[in-house]
């Protein structure tokens, strides 16, 4: 579950972040629980990146219908 901080995270943030809990999963020298954290961290960040990527592509989506049927309404 995304708490209400994650969802606050704008794009940008959260990629930085699962970028620097991935060099640090990838670097090793963790014990296991720290890494078990990272890597819930790391989906955790990975589901906020999905939802602001879905919704601009939700958005492109709607901008291109928009756009197809202004066209077809002139006959071009």
């Amino acid at each position: 579950m995304t708490s209400k901080v994650d969802e606050a995270l704008s794009y940008e943030q959260a990629r930085d972040e699962l970028i620097e809990v991935v060099r640090r999963l990838e670097a090793g020298g963790t014990t296991l629980e720290e890494s078990l954290a990272l890597w819930e961290r790391g989906e955790e960040l990975a589901k906020v990146c999905r939802r602001w990527l879905e919704g601009a592509r939700a958005r492109l989506d709607a901008a291109l219908a928009e756009e197809e049927k202004g066209a077809e309404g002139t006959g071009e």
